[in-house]
């Protein structure tokens, strides 16, 4: 997809990648000018209504990005059809993804970094946070520009 409008980024439990995703792609794509709509699940639902985790908030606070008032929910099956696009966080997350996904959506998935895995920070410290937020930021501008109309 080119120009995706709407734009889901999916992780595990979402309360760590995919929100963070969300929050630097919608800040990103705002100051571009970009309309888009952008969102984020879990493939699991044991998170759901939870904030994203407090580490996640704390790291994303010191870069300028505000998750505070996002809250984890588990993917449905609608999102296939109402998103343009669903990034996943890595190949298990993918793998789920398209157990879920109705096969005549399945082009709309895709990992978040292209051909790697965006490793999960959950259990780790503050290295992997910032390590994620790196990479995070790093793939959004590649996408936004690819998805920028002037493209």
């Amino acid at each position: 997809m080119n120009h995706p409008r709407k734009v889901l980024v999916v992780c595990k439990g979402n309360i760590c990648r995919s929100p963070t995703a969300e929050a630097v792609l919608r800040s990103k794509a705002s100051q571009l000018g970009l309309a888009l709509e952008i969102d984020s699940a879990g493939v699991e639902n044991y998170h759901c209504g939870s904030k994203p985790d407090p580490r996640a908030i704390k790291h994303a606070h010191r870069r300028g990005y505000d998750l505070t008032t996002l809250r984890a929910r588990q993917i449905k099956e609608s999102d296939f059809i109402d998103y343009d696009i669903v990034l996943a966080a890595d190949k298990c997350n993918l793998a789920d993804l398209k157990n879920l996904c109705p096969v005549e959506h399945h082009s709309k998935l895709i990992l978040y970094l292209g051909l790697q895995d965006l490793m999960d920070p959950y259990w780790g410290g503050a290295e992997e946070f910032e390590e994620v937020l790196d990479l995070i930021e790093k793939r959004a501008d590649f996408l936004l520009k690819q998805w920028h109309p002037g493209n």
